[in-house]
């Protein structure tokens, strides 16, 4: 089977078209947690923690916060970044949930 070269031209100008669109779908930034979200809800996850719970959530204390987490991404200075609890999406580093684990 013969291939012309419009029908290349046309082939290739396609093929790197969707390529150059996939890439700008994977550099987008993950998605934001949302208090709203089920996965949150059932965590308490507050985007501030000095609105948690207390008495719902007697094991947070004072200065426990995302970004001094094990389980944030991010570093401690970081406003926002993923976390592996909300799988990889984006928390606060001001926030909290009853996740929270000491940073070792």
């Amino acid at each position: 089977m013969a291939t012309s070269r419009r029908s290349f031209l046309i082939t290739s100008t396609g093929l790197v078209s969707a390529l150059s669109m996939s890439r700008a779908v994977l550099a987008q930034a993950p998605a934001k947690v949302s208090e709203t979200d089920p996965a949150a809800q059932a965590l308490g996850y507050r985007e501030d923690a000095t609105k948690v719970d207390k008495a719902k959530y007697p094991k947070f204390a004072a200065g426990q916060s995302c970004g001094s987490c094990q389980l944030y991404q991010g570093k401690p200075a970081d406003a926002s970044a993923p976390c592996t609890i909300f799988q990889n999406k984006l928390v606060s580093s001001k926030g909290w949930c009853s996740a929270w684990v000491k940073k070792a």
